[in-house]
């Protein structure tokens, strides 16, 4: 068994539950407030721990209390935090997050992960057959030397460019696996789509970054639309009751590091994942949604995955 490294934010979630989104300038009452463990790098850290593949989290925290729950948190739940480290002076990553009807709207305050660089990523020890995996919550340069060193030892590169933003070349060129949504697709490659399109919108869009890497599109319940070698391979998805959404994409991402480091072909890691993601939307919260291996076998257990080509 492989490891999986994750270089990535750290956020504490500061969550308001209401009954509808406010417009623009507007004012609704709230009906909770809650404080859930997140961030891209930390939720997909989790989401591969959980599933018992060890897995090392690259980051950094914000001496804080915030700081000092978060590190508890993600100890507990099997994140080896070898390399994460306590920044002086500044504040622990933060998201505001607003919860209607099961979608939600999100402002991210970077604090301490605006400060991971390059030489964060220097001391973990990737090996062959490792899988390592990144965001756009962190600093692009920090992100291009680590993939450079994953590539350099023969490890996969797994890039979740959420939220989204231009990327240079050369970073893009360091991926093996590129893995987004419909919006981030689509702000990528100039392309107005829309969740509800055909698939072969996705694939025809994907198409345009392919360039030799895997590029897979989540499509929420309609499950992920993958192009490998430059042919499509959708796996179905499966409907369940949202309760909210916010660590979904997380989830898959870290769900499918986890099955590719333990050597499951593409196709079943991503059926895997899929299954995974359809558990975490079912619960609040984003790290602590994150099912465990005996969870994801269940729903497996219950469901043969389906697949299906060209789109």
């Amino acid at each position: 068994m492989r490891h999986v490294f994750v270089a990535g934010s750290i956020n504490m979630d500061v969550v308001a539950t209401a009954e509808r989104h406010p417009k623009v300038g507007e004012t609704v009452a709230g009906e909770a407030v809650l404080y859930f463990p997140g961030g891209k790098g930390a939720n997909q850290a989790v989401a591969s721990a959980k599933l018992g593949i060890p897995t090392t989290l690259i980051g950094r925290l914000g001496m804080d209390a915030f700081g000092k729950e978060l590190r508890a948190f993600l100890a507990a739940q099997g994140v080896d935090l070898t390399s994460v480290k306590t920044t002086n002076g500044t504040h622990s990553g933060t998201a505001i997050i607003t919860i209607a009807n099961a979608d939600n709207t999100i402002v991210v305050v970077p604090g301490a992960n605006g400060l991971v660089d390059a030489r964060d990523v220097k001391a973990p020890s990737l090996m062959k057959g490792d899988v390592a995996v990144s965001q756009f919550e962190i600093p692009l340069p920090a992100i291009t030397a680590f993939f450079r060193r994953a590539r350099a030892v023969g490890a996969t590169t797994i890039l979740n460019p959420a939220p989204a933003k231009q990327a240079d070349k050369a970073l893009l060129e360091l991926v093996d696996i590129l893995v987004l949504n419909e919006t981030e697709l689509g702000y990528l490659t100039g392309t107005e789509l829309r969740d509800s399109d055909d698939p072969s919108r996705f694939a025809q869009a994907a198409r345009t970054l392919g360039q030799g890497k895997i590029v897979c599109v989540t499509l929420g319940k309609r499950g992920v639309l993958a192009l490998v070698e430059n042919q499509p391979l959708l796996v179905p998805g499966r409907e369940v009751k949202a309760i909210d959404t916010t660590g979904a994409g997380d989830c898959f991402v870290g769900a499918l590091a986890s099955q590719l480091a333990i050597g499951k072909p593409l196709g079943d890691a991503l059926a895997y994942a899929n299954a995974a993601a359809s558990i975490c939307v079912q619960r609040m919260g984003a790290a602590p949604s994150m099912p465990t291996a005996d969870e994801v076998a269940a729903v497996l257990s219950t469901r043969r995955p389906g697949q299906g080509r060209d789109p």
